[in-house]
């Protein structure tokens, strides 16, 4: 059985590794992807890693939501993991739901990198034939 300290050291651990693979996982999207798809797929990922859920009825301490409803679904099958399905739900509904909040007021498309101020391209216009 773990003590305190040692499952705070677990989660103070999962927590900055899910960190860790969210900021990396936008560095590289960000490079290849639209900004509001990579500020989707982030938002999903930190809501699905970041999630907690009580392993089991009665049980005072927490654990991530998807390791959770994983181990229960292959275990006991879907209706013992509904209590962990639940708050993962939520989470990627309120996730989806900032991403585009987020995308409506602040997140705007990248402008090309031939477009000046004015919206007019390097390029010259296509002769008539």
């Amino acid at each position: 059985m773990l003590t305190e300290e040692s499952y705070m050291l677990a989660i103070y651990a999962y927590t900055g590794a899910a960190a860790m693979v969210a900021l990396i996982l936008a560095w590289w999207l960000l490079r290849r992807w639209p900004n509001f798809w990579t500020l989707l797929i982030v938002m999903l990922s930190a809501a699905l890693l970041l999630t907690p859920a009580y392993p089991q009825p009665g049980v005072e301490t927490m654990a991530p939501a998807l390791i959770v409803a994983g181990f229960e679904l292959l275990l006991n099958g879907p209706e013992a993991a509904q209590h962990a399905i639940k708050p993962l739900s939520i989470a990627c509904a309120v996730a989806l739901g900032a991403a585009v909040l987020l995308r409506l007021l602040v997140v705007r498309p990248r402008r090309s990198a031939h477009t000046d101020e004015q919206g007019a391209t390097d390029q010259e216009p296509d002769p008539v034939v």
